[in-house]
Protein backbone atom coordinates (compact mmCIF):
# COMPACT_ATOMS: atom_id res chain seq x y z
CA UNK A 1 0.00 0.00 0.00
CA UNK A 2 1.15 3.71 -0.99
CA UNK A 3 2.19 6.06 1.15
CA UNK A 4 -0.41 8.69 1.58
CA UNK A 5 0.21 12.30 0.15
CA UNK A 6 -0.57 15.85 1.26
CA UNK A 7 -1.22 18.72 -1.01
CA UNK A 8 1.94 20.61 0.09
CA UNK A 9 4.01 17.42 -0.85
CA UNK A 10 2.04 16.88 -4.48
CA UNK A 11 2.76 20.38 -5.18
CA UNK A 12 6.33 20.18 -3.89
CA UNK A 13 6.68 17.03 -6.39
CA UNK A 14 8.30 17.71 -10.01
CA UNK A 15 5.64 19.48 -11.87
CA UNK A 16 7.31 18.21 -15.41
CA UNK A 17 6.46 13.94 -14.05
CA UNK A 18 3.27 13.00 -14.00
CA UNK A 19 3.29 10.94 -10.81
CA UNK A 20 1.03 8.51 -9.18
CA UNK A 21 -0.63 9.19 -5.81
CA UNK A 22 -3.56 8.17 -3.69
CA UNK A 23 -4.14 9.81 -0.80
CA UNK A 24 -7.58 11.17 1.75
CA UNK A 25 -8.45 14.64 1.80
CA UNK A 26 -11.40 16.84 3.01
CA UNK A 27 -14.41 17.63 0.19
CA UNK A 28 -14.59 20.84 0.86
CA UNK A 29 -16.59 22.29 -2.49
CA UNK A 30 -18.49 20.14 -5.42
CA UNK A 31 -20.35 21.87 -7.88
CA UNK A 32 -22.01 20.39 -10.90
CA UNK A 33 -21.26 21.54 -14.53
CA UNK A 34 -21.75 21.19 -17.88
CA UNK A 35 -19.20 21.07 -20.87
CA UNK A 36 -19.00 22.45 -24.22
CA UNK A 37 -20.32 19.22 -25.48
CA UNK A 38 -24.12 19.21 -23.04
CA UNK A 39 -21.85 16.47 -20.70
CA UNK A 40 -22.13 17.20 -17.01
CA UNK A 41 -19.35 17.05 -14.90
CA UNK A 42 -18.14 17.83 -11.42
CA UNK A 43 -16.05 20.99 -10.67
CA UNK A 44 -14.67 20.12 -6.65
CA UNK A 45 -12.13 21.16 -4.25
CA UNK A 46 -10.21 19.40 -2.13
CA UNK A 47 -7.92 20.10 0.86
CA UNK A 48 -5.80 19.16 4.19
CA UNK A 49 -4.30 21.63 6.44
CA UNK A 50 -1.99 22.38 3.96
CA UNK A 51 -3.94 23.74 1.13
CA UNK A 52 -6.17 22.68 -1.47
CA UNK A 53 -6.41 22.21 -5.09
CA UNK A 54 -9.34 22.00 -7.84
CA UNK A 55 -9.83 19.01 -10.43
CA UNK A 56 -12.78 17.99 -12.68
CA UNK A 57 -14.35 14.47 -12.72
CA UNK A 58 -16.18 14.21 -16.07
CA UNK A 59 -19.81 12.43 -16.41
CA UNK A 60 -18.87 9.22 -17.98
CA UNK A 61 -15.95 8.81 -15.33
CA UNK A 62 -16.00 6.62 -12.33
CA UNK A 63 -14.98 9.62 -10.01
CA UNK A 64 -18.20 11.42 -10.78
CA UNK A 65 -20.54 8.15 -10.11
CA UNK A 66 -18.79 8.01 -6.64
CA UNK A 67 -18.50 11.46 -5.47
CA UNK A 68 -21.90 12.70 -7.01
CA UNK A 69 -24.00 11.72 -4.13
CA UNK A 70 -20.90 12.26 -1.69
CA UNK A 71 -21.91 15.59 0.85
CA UNK A 72 -19.38 18.53 1.24
CA UNK A 73 -16.95 18.10 3.97
CA UNK A 74 -16.62 14.10 3.63
CA UNK A 75 -13.77 12.71 3.61
CA UNK A 76 -12.95 11.04 0.52
CA UNK A 77 -9.76 8.83 -0.47
CA UNK A 78 -8.79 10.06 -4.21
CA UNK A 79 -6.17 7.85 -6.39
CA UNK A 80 -5.12 9.74 -9.48
CA UNK A 81 -1.54 11.18 -11.39
CA UNK A 82 0.03 14.93 -10.78
CA UNK A 83 -0.36 17.39 -13.28
CA UNK A 84 -0.93 21.18 -14.14
CA UNK A 85 -2.87 23.16 -16.22
CA UNK A 86 -1.92 26.80 -16.97
CA UNK A 87 0.84 26.34 -14.17
CA UNK A 88 -1.82 25.67 -11.73
CA UNK A 89 -1.81 22.35 -10.00
CA UNK A 90 -4.79 20.06 -11.63
CA UNK A 91 -4.65 16.43 -11.37
CA UNK A 92 -6.34 13.72 -12.79
CA UNK A 93 -8.37 12.05 -10.71
CA UNK A 94 -8.57 7.95 -11.30
CA UNK A 95 -10.86 6.26 -8.42
CA UNK A 96 -12.46 7.70 -5.40
CA UNK A 97 -14.02 6.93 -2.05
CA UNK A 98 -15.88 8.23 0.67
CA UNK A 99 -14.23 7.04 3.91
CA UNK A 100 -15.56 7.22 7.52
CA UNK A 101 -13.82 9.27 9.93
CA UNK A 102 -13.16 5.97 12.19
CA UNK A 103 -11.33 4.29 9.08
CA UNK A 104 -8.11 3.90 10.34
CA UNK A 105 -6.09 5.38 7.36
CA UNK A 106 -8.31 8.55 7.85
CA UNK A 107 -7.48 8.54 11.53
CA UNK A 108 -3.90 8.27 10.83
CA UNK A 109 -4.07 11.67 8.89
CA UNK A 110 -6.92 13.62 10.38
CA UNK A 111 -4.18 16.07 12.05
CA UNK A 112 -2.88 16.86 8.60
CA UNK A 113 -6.40 17.14 7.67
CA UNK A 114 -8.30 19.75 9.70
CA UNK A 115 -6.38 22.80 9.32
CA UNK A 116 -5.97 24.73 12.71
CA UNK A 117 -4.51 28.43 13.55
CA UNK A 118 -0.55 28.58 14.57
CA UNK A 119 -1.62 29.29 17.83
CA UNK A 120 -3.25 26.86 20.29
CA UNK A 121 -7.11 27.33 21.11
CA UNK A 122 -6.50 27.70 24.95
CA UNK A 123 -4.14 29.89 24.35
CA UNK A 124 -6.37 32.58 21.76
CA UNK A 125 -9.34 31.79 24.16
CA UNK A 126 -7.54 33.08 27.42
CA UNK A 127 -7.04 36.22 25.55
CA UNK A 128 -10.73 36.41 24.65
CA UNK A 129 -11.22 35.89 28.39
CA UNK A 130 -9.15 38.82 29.43
CA UNK A 131 -10.36 40.75 26.74
CA UNK A 132 -14.22 40.49 28.22
CA UNK A 133 -13.10 40.83 31.66
CA UNK A 134 -11.21 44.44 30.46
CA UNK A 135 -14.71 45.92 29.58
CA UNK A 136 -15.13 48.40 32.80
CA UNK A 137 -18.92 49.90 31.45
CA UNK A 138 -20.65 46.93 33.73
CA UNK A 139 -23.90 46.55 31.19
CA UNK A 140 -21.71 46.35 28.10
CA UNK A 141 -19.38 43.45 29.82
CA UNK A 142 -22.27 41.54 30.92
CA UNK A 143 -23.69 41.96 27.05
CA UNK A 144 -20.66 40.47 25.89
CA UNK A 145 -20.22 37.56 28.72
CA UNK A 146 -23.94 36.51 28.31
CA UNK A 147 -23.48 36.22 24.41
CA UNK A 148 -20.23 33.64 25.09
CA UNK A 149 -21.98 32.14 28.02
CA UNK A 150 -24.46 30.83 25.48
CA UNK A 151 -22.13 30.24 22.35
CA UNK A 152 -18.83 30.28 23.69
CA UNK A 153 -18.40 26.71 22.87
CA UNK A 154 -19.63 27.22 18.80
CA UNK A 155 -17.22 30.62 18.87
CA UNK A 156 -14.19 28.60 20.07
CA UNK A 157 -14.69 26.36 17.35
CA UNK A 158 -16.29 27.87 14.43
CA UNK A 159 -14.55 29.53 10.89
CA UNK A 160 -14.63 32.56 9.93
CA UNK A 161 -15.07 32.10 6.33
CA UNK A 162 -16.14 29.77 3.94
CA UNK A 163 -12.90 30.72 1.82
CA UNK A 164 -11.35 33.97 2.15
CA UNK A 165 -9.89 35.12 5.92
CA UNK A 166 -8.91 31.92 8.47
CA UNK A 167 -11.14 29.86 7.01
CA UNK A 168 -9.89 27.11 8.95
CA UNK A 169 -11.45 25.69 12.27
CA UNK A 170 -10.77 27.87 15.35
CA UNK A 171 -10.74 30.17 12.44
CA UNK A 172 -13.18 32.78 14.00
CA UNK A 173 -11.51 32.98 17.54
CA UNK A 174 -7.65 33.67 15.96
CA UNK A 175 -9.06 36.60 13.91
CA UNK A 176 -11.12 38.06 16.82
CA UNK A 177 -8.33 37.87 18.87
CA UNK A 178 -5.85 39.22 16.32
CA UNK A 179 -8.42 42.08 15.84
CA UNK A 180 -8.37 42.76 20.02
CA UNK A 181 -4.58 42.66 19.88
CA UNK A 182 -4.63 45.22 16.73
CA UNK A 183 -7.27 47.54 18.20
CA UNK A 184 -5.20 47.95 21.51
CA UNK A 185 -1.80 48.67 20.31
CA UNK A 186 -3.83 51.73 17.67
CA UNK A 187 -6.99 52.57 20.03
CA UNK A 188 -3.81 55.44 22.00
CA UNK A 189 -3.92 56.76 18.83
CA UNK A 190 -7.15 58.10 18.79
CA UNK A 191 -9.09 58.76 22.05
CA UNK A 192 -11.91 59.40 20.40
CA UNK A 193 -12.57 56.00 19.98
CA UNK A 194 -14.52 54.67 23.40
CA UNK A 195 -12.24 51.43 24.22
CA UNK A 196 -14.55 49.69 25.96
CA UNK A 197 -17.28 49.55 23.15
CA UNK A 198 -14.85 49.07 20.52
CA UNK A 199 -14.03 45.91 22.09
CA UNK A 200 -17.21 44.90 22.89
CA UNK A 201 -17.57 45.64 19.14
CA UNK A 202 -14.74 43.99 17.94
CA UNK A 203 -15.95 40.45 20.17
CA UNK A 204 -19.47 40.08 18.86
CA UNK A 205 -18.34 41.70 15.22
CA UNK A 206 -18.52 38.24 13.38
CA UNK A 207 -20.70 36.31 16.27
CA UNK A 208 -23.28 35.12 13.40
CA UNK A 209 -21.24 33.48 12.13
CA UNK A 210 -21.40 30.41 14.44
CA UNK A 211 -24.91 30.42 12.51
CA UNK A 212 -24.17 31.17 9.27
CA UNK A 213 -21.26 28.37 8.75
CA UNK A 214 -22.30 24.61 9.75
CA UNK A 215 -19.78 21.18 9.21
CA UNK A 216 -17.70 19.69 11.12
CA UNK A 217 -14.22 18.86 8.17
CA UNK A 218 -15.08 21.66 5.90
CA UNK A 219 -17.40 25.04 6.26
CA UNK A 220 -20.55 25.43 4.54
CA UNK A 221 -22.93 27.97 4.64
CA UNK A 222 -26.25 26.90 6.62
CA UNK A 223 -30.09 27.02 5.66
CA UNK A 224 -30.28 30.28 8.07
CA UNK A 225 -26.69 31.42 6.53
CA UNK A 226 -28.42 31.40 3.30
CA UNK A 227 -31.55 33.02 4.17
CA UNK A 228 -30.35 36.03 6.97
CA UNK A 229 -26.40 36.25 7.02
CA UNK A 230 -24.23 36.48 9.56
CA UNK A 231 -24.37 40.07 10.02
CA UNK A 232 -27.95 39.92 10.33
CA UNK A 233 -27.94 36.89 12.65
CA UNK A 234 -25.30 38.62 15.19
CA UNK A 235 -27.39 41.84 15.59
CA UNK A 236 -29.96 39.64 16.65
CA UNK A 237 -27.71 37.99 19.10
CA UNK A 238 -26.01 41.27 20.36
CA UNK A 239 -29.36 42.80 20.67
CA UNK A 240 -30.50 40.06 22.51
CA UNK A 241 -28.07 40.40 25.25
CA UNK A 242 -28.05 44.03 25.33
CA UNK A 243 -31.94 43.72 26.32
CA UNK A 244 -31.40 41.17 28.83
CA UNK A 245 -28.24 43.17 30.41
CA UNK A 246 -30.53 46.22 30.25
CA UNK A 247 -27.42 48.19 28.50
CA UNK A 248 -28.53 52.14 27.55
CA UNK A 249 -30.53 52.55 24.34
CA UNK A 250 -27.44 54.68 23.11
CA UNK A 251 -24.84 52.19 23.54
CA UNK A 252 -26.99 48.96 22.53
CA UNK A 253 -27.58 51.01 19.21
CA UNK A 254 -24.04 51.93 18.99
CA UNK A 255 -23.37 48.48 19.67
CA UNK A 256 -25.86 47.28 16.96
CA UNK A 257 -23.98 49.61 14.25
CA UNK A 258 -20.61 48.37 14.87
CA UNK A 259 -22.02 45.10 13.47
CA UNK A 260 -24.03 46.49 10.93
CA UNK A 261 -20.99 48.18 9.52
CA UNK A 262 -18.31 46.31 9.93
CA UNK A 263 -18.24 44.72 6.73
CA UNK A 264 -17.01 48.06 4.99
CA UNK A 265 -19.04 48.14 2.14
CA UNK A 266 -22.69 47.82 1.23
CA UNK A 267 -21.54 45.85 -1.54
CA UNK A 268 -19.37 43.30 1.00
CA UNK A 269 -22.36 42.91 2.62
CA UNK A 270 -22.14 45.88 4.69
CA UNK A 271 -26.26 46.88 6.34
CA UNK A 272 -24.73 50.24 6.82
CA UNK A 273 -21.92 52.31 6.32
CA UNK A 274 -19.62 53.11 9.70
CA UNK A 275 -20.75 56.18 11.04
CA UNK A 276 -20.02 56.11 14.41
CA UNK A 277 -15.84 56.39 15.46
CA UNK A 278 -15.96 52.83 16.97
CA UNK A 279 -17.70 51.71 13.81
CA UNK A 280 -15.15 53.15 11.52
CA UNK A 281 -12.44 51.62 13.49
CA UNK A 282 -13.74 48.21 14.17
CA UNK A 283 -14.51 47.96 10.67
CA UNK A 284 -10.90 49.38 9.60
CA UNK A 285 -9.01 46.64 12.01
CA UNK A 286 -11.63 44.12 10.54
CA UNK A 287 -10.22 44.68 7.14
CA UNK A 288 -6.77 44.68 8.54
CA UNK A 289 -6.79 41.54 9.74
CA UNK A 290 -8.41 39.69 7.01
CA UNK A 291 -6.35 40.59 4.71
CA UNK A 292 -3.46 39.69 6.78
CA UNK A 293 -4.61 36.97 7.81
CA UNK A 294 -5.15 35.67 3.83
CA UNK A 295 -1.41 36.70 3.90
CA UNK A 296 0.00 34.80 6.82
CA UNK A 297 -2.33 32.07 5.96
CA UNK A 298 -0.66 31.61 2.37
CA UNK A 299 3.32 32.21 3.71
CA UNK A 300 3.23 29.42 6.07
CA UNK A 301 1.41 27.03 3.20
CA UNK A 302 3.42 27.63 0.81
CA UNK A 303 5.42 24.62 -1.22
CA UNK A 304 9.04 25.32 -0.61
CA UNK A 305 10.80 27.23 -3.51
CA UNK A 306 7.87 28.85 -4.64
CA UNK A 307 8.36 32.69 -5.31
CA UNK A 308 4.47 33.64 -5.98
CA UNK A 309 1.40 32.35 -4.45
CA UNK A 310 -1.79 31.45 -6.61
CA UNK A 311 -3.89 34.30 -7.08
CA UNK A 312 -5.89 35.08 -3.87
CA UNK A 313 -9.78 36.73 -5.23
CA UNK A 314 -9.18 38.52 -1.04
CA UNK A 315 -6.26 40.30 -2.43
CA UNK A 316 -7.11 40.78 -6.44
CA UNK A 317 -3.33 39.62 -6.51
CA UNK A 318 -0.29 36.65 -5.71
CA UNK A 319 2.05 36.84 -2.84
CA UNK A 320 5.74 37.57 -2.84
CA UNK A 321 6.62 34.25 -0.66
CA UNK A 322 10.49 35.17 -0.36
CA UNK A 323 11.21 37.36 2.65
CA UNK A 324 13.10 40.60 2.04
CA UNK A 325 16.80 40.73 1.24
CA UNK A 326 18.55 42.47 3.96
CA UNK A 327 22.07 41.60 3.07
Amino acid sequence: MSELKTVQELKQLDPAIAVPFRSIFILRRKTVKTAKNGNPFLSIELGDAGGSFTANAFGDSAVFAALENVAEGAMVRISGKTEYYQERFSPRLQAAEEVAPSDEEAQSMLSQLVEVPPESEDDLWAHIKEAIAAIQHPQLHDTVQRVMDEVGAQFRTSTAAISMHHAYRHGLLEHTTHMVRAARALLPLYPQVDADLAIAGIILHDIGKIEEYEGDYAAKISRIGTLQGHVVLGFRTARKAAIQSKLNPDLTERLEHIILSHQGEKEWGAAAMAATPEAVFVSMVDNLDAKMGMVQRVLRNAPEGEEFSEYLMGLKTRVLLTPPDKS
